[in-house]
C-alpha cells in the first residue's frame, strides 16, 4: 500500500480517514487480501506474480530454448540405401516454429552442415530396426520452406563405426523420428554456420474496472440503521468485495482486445482470461469422473511437464468444487478408488493448508505437483473445469507511469460539489500477461 494522492493541490495530507474530502487512496494489493477464499487467482497473482507495466498495452516476448528440442522427423520414405555411398536426398521437418510454438510441418532450421544426426532405420537384409548416425554435409533451405533436404554420409550403423559391419542396403520410412546429437569437426577447419532461434512477440491490455457507490444524502449518512447501523460503511465492505471479484472474473475468463467505445471512440481494452487463453494457446485435456485415476493424470502429465517446453515442477490448479469433491471422495467411482486400485503403490494425494489462507489438494506425479484450490467461480458451465497453471509463466500487471499507480485506487467525495450527499468509487487499470502457454492447461472433466 503505497502512495495516495490529494484531489486538491497543495493541501497538506491529514490523516489516513476514508472521510477526508477529495482524496484518492493507493490500495494496492490489499483489496486481495478480503476473503481470500472467495478470489484465489487474484490472490496469488497479488502476492506471487505482480509486475507493474508503464502502458496499458503491454508487449512482452517469450523464449523457447529450441535447443532443447532438436528433434524432427523424416518427410519422405528413403529404400534400399547403400550406407556407404550416404544419401544425397534426405528430406526433414519438425513439429515447431522457429519461434519455438508447436507447429507441424515446420522446417528444422536448426540442421547445419557439420552436425551429427541419428535416426531410426530397416536393415534391408533381415527387416531389424537400427539406429544410423549421419554426419550432415549439406543443407538446402532454399527448395522447400517446410523441410530441410540433407545430404548425408553414414558414420555409424547399429552402434558400429565399422563399414564391414553395417548392411547392404537400409531403409528409413516416412515419419522415421530423428535427433541432432552433436557436431564433429577436422582439425584445422574453418567455423561452422550458425542459426538463432526467435523470440515470440505477444501484447496484452490493461481493463480499466469501476465500482461506485450511489449517492449516499447526508440525511442518509446521520440515520442509524437496523441491522448494521451505519449503512454507508457497509455498502462501502461490499462494494470492495465487487470490485474485487470484477477482477477475479476478468482474470479467469477474459478474452483480450483493444478498441474503441463506440458510443465516445474512446480507446476500450479488456484484459485475457486465463481459462479461454489457455484454452486457445495451451493444452487440454480430457478425464472422466467414471473412470480417470492417478493412471490418467500420469499419462497427462508425460506431456504436460515436459521440459523443453519451459515447465517447472509446480502448478497451480484452480479446480471447480465438484472436482475437488471427486478428487477427495472415496467411494466406488471416485479418483482415489480408481488411484488405489489400478495404481496403488504410486497413489499420493495429500490435504495441506495454503500458504495464503487456502485448503490445498497436493497430487504428486513422477513429473511434476498439481496444487489443487477452488475456485468458486467455475461453476455452472465452468464446473467441470479445472486450470492448471506455471506461475512463472503468469503476472498480474497494474498500469503505473510518471509517479502515478493505476492499482487499486479510492476516490471520495466525487459527486458534484453542490450536492447533499457523498458519492465515492474504486478504479483499477490492469492486465493479465500470460506467457508460454503451453506451461498452462485445461483440464475437462465429463
Amino acid at each position: 500500500m503505497g502512495t495516495f494522492y490529494s484531489g486538491a493541490a497543495g493541501n497538506a495530507v491529514q490523516g489516513v480517514n476514508i472521510n477526508d474530502s477529495r482524496r484518492q487512496f493507493n490500495f494496492g494489493e490489499r483489496v486481495a487480501e478480503l476473503a481470500p477464499q472467495q478470489s484465489p487467482f487474484f490472490v496469488y497473482l497479488s502476492k506471487v506474480a505482480k509486475k507493474v507495466t508503464d502502458d496499458p498495452v503491454f508487449k512482452f516476448l517469450e523464449q523457447r530454448h529450441q535447443w532443447q528440442r532438436r528433434n524432427f522427423e523424416n518427410v519422405d520414405a528413403v529404400t534400399s540405401a547403400d550406407p556407404d555411398g550416404g544419401i544425397t536426398a534426405l528430406a526433414v521437418d519438425c513439429g515447431y516454429d522457429a519461434y519455438g510454438n508447436i507447429a507441424a510441418g515446420s522446417q528444422p532450421q536448426f540442421i547445419l552442415p557439420g552436425q551429427i544426426i541419428a535416426m531410426e532405420a530397416i536393415d534391408d537384409s533381415d527387416s531389424s530396426v537400427i539406429t544410423v548416425h549421419f554426419k550432415v554435409s549439406t543443407v538446402d533451405l532454399d527448395t522447400d520452406d517446410t523441410e530441410a533436404n540433407l545430404v548425408v554420409v553414414v558414420v555409424a550403423c547399429s552402434g558400429s563405426a565399422t563399414a564391414s559391419d553395417w548392411p547392404a542396403a537400409i531403409t528409413i520410412a516416412a515419419d522415421k523420428r530423428g535427433q541432432v546429437i552433436g557436431s564433429a569437426w577436422a582439425e584445422g577447419t574453418l567455423s561452422p554456420v550458425g542459426w538463432e532461434d526467435k523470440m515470440y512477440d505477444r501484447e496484452g491490455y490493461c481493463q480499466i474496472f469501476k465500482t461506485a457507490c450511489n449517492l449516499f444524502s447526508g440525511t442518509s449518512q446521520a440515520t442509524r440503521y437496523r441491522g448494521v447501523s451505519n449503512e454507508f460503511q457497509r455498502v462501502w465492505q461490499e462494494k470492495l468485495m465487487e470490485h474485487k471479484m470484477d477482477i477475479e472474473q476478468a482474470m479467469l475468463f477474459g478474452v483480450g482486445s483493444a478498441s474503441n467505445e463506440q458510443s465516445t471512440s474512446a480507446p476500450l481494452r479488456y484484459s485475457w482470461g486465463i481459462l479461454p487463453y489457455t484454452e486457445a494457446n495451451g493444452k487440454v485435456y480430457n478425464f472422466t469422473y467414471a473412470s480417470s485415476g492417478y493412471d490418467a493424470f500420469l499419462d497427462a502429465m508425460e506431456d504436460f511437464f515436459a521440459p523443453e517446453s519451459g515447465n517447472s515442477g509446480n502448478k497451480l490448479v484452480l479446480a471447480s468444487r465438484k472436482i475437488l469433491t471427486y478428487l477427495n471422495k472415496l467411494g466406488t467411482g471416485s479418483f482415489l478408488n480408481n488411484s488405489v486400485g489400478s495404481s496403488q503403490y504410486s497413489l499420493d494425494v495429500a490435504n495441506v493448508p495454503g500458504k495464503f489462507g487456502h485448503n490445498v489438494t497436493v497430487v504428486n506425479t513422477l513429473y511434476g505437483n498439481l496444487h489443487f484450490v477452488a475456485e468458486p467461480l467455475f461453476r455452472g458451465h465452468w464446473e467441470d473445469y479445472a486450470c492448471a497453471i506455471d506461475m512463472k509463466n503468469v503476472a498480474y500487471r497494474p498500469l503505473a507511469g510518471n509517479g502515478i499507480n493505476r492499482d487499486t485506487f479510492i476516490e471520495t467525495n466525487i459527486q458534484d460539489n453542490d450536492a447533499d450527499g457523498r458519492k465515492d468509487q474504486i478504479i483499477t487499470e490492469a492486465g493479465l500477461e500470460i506467457s508460454v502457454p503451453e506451461t498452462h492447461a485445461v483440464l475437462k472433466f465429463s
